[in-house]
């Protein structure tokens, strides 16, 4: 176990848990019926491509962690950089596979989101405008593949796949300066943002007349993300800054919840709300940044 533990860091297993939360989400809005079948190989899919995204993260970026992050798996030593390359580009083929066990929809969705994963890990992740637009991009790739399931449902709805754009956007725009602290005009720009994303979801539920049920989890997630960044605003210094990028991250698992209830998916809205111990507890195992 002492030897599996540096790979299981790889790929950050708290937030594996967020991906499976995504699908399910983009199931609940594509109105897919779980009664009669349960996708398992679009929950087989995402958590290869985010798994193996995550650690072609560490993998190209091992130089400099061996200065600012020293203590993770590949600059440690605990993993060879080349099984580590090995296991990424793995874990993305066994995603866009088993997408393609589902449906040839659901194949190029997965294609699309392990390409986005490996140019933000590449060449976008330093980039001050372009890494927040890739990062969040894959995760809305990730809900529309959970609404593959349904393929009628992304004309109608695939353009909420824009809100976890905006919604990771900011928390990968937060992260830049996790190692070395920033500028609190990013912060609030980040709480714009958040902003937005409860507007849509406060909207959409009332279209969908499901707003005082799904009002709750909407309020509980703008309460898991607004208050330890209100913390980082107050000190923008490095360890503020990288626990509201960690509560943005497990907080994603009572977004999705929202969703589930704002499309009135009462008890799938329950499986993903047990999710979050999970991700939480997991999150005290392994680092989810």
């Amino acid at each position: 176990m002492a030897s599996l533990k540096p790979y299981l860091q790889l790929t950050r297993p708290a937030n594996l848990v967020t991906a499976v939360a995504d699908i399910l989400a983009g199931m609940a809005i594509a109105g897919f019926l779980f009664a009669q079948s349960t996708p398992y190989w679009l929950l087989l899919a995402t958590l290869g491509l985010y798994g193996g995204g995550v650690v072609l993260n560490d993998v190209f970026d091992a130089e400099l962690d061996a200065i600012e992050r020293p203590e993770r798996p590949i600059p440690s030593g605990q993993v060879p950089r080349r099984s580590a390359a090995l296991l990424g580009w793995s874990l993305l083929l066994v995603g866009v596979l088993a997408a393609s066990l589902h449906s040839p929809l659901s194949a190029g969705l997965a294609l699309a989101v392990a390409l986005l994963a490996v140019l933000y890990d590449r060449f976008a992740k330093h980039h001050r405008v372009l890494g927040p637009v890739v990062m969040g991009t894959c995760r809305g790739g990730n809900l529309l593949l959970g609404m593959s399931a349904v393929p009628e449902s992304l004309g109608r709805w695939g353009w909420l796949a824009l809100v976890p754009i905006v919604y990771i956007g900011a928390i990968t725009l937060i992260s830049q300066d996790e190692v070395h602290g920033g500028k609190r005009r990013t912060l609030y720009f980040a709480w714009v943002l958040y902003g937005l994303v409860h507007l849509v979801q406060l909207v959409v539920s009332f279209q969908k007349g499901n707003l005082l049920l799904a009002l709750p989890l909407i309020l509980a997630h703008a309460i898991l993300v607004g208050r330890p960044l209100w913390r980082a605003v107050q000190n923008p210094v490095g360890p503020q800054i990288g626990k509201a990028v960690k509560a943005g991250v497990l907080a994603l698992i009572v977004m999705n919840a929202a969703w589930c209830m704002v499309f009135g998916y009462g008890y799938l809205t329950l499986v993903v709300v047990l999710l979050l111990p999970l991700s939480i507890l997991l999150a005290r195992i392994f680092a989810v940044t």
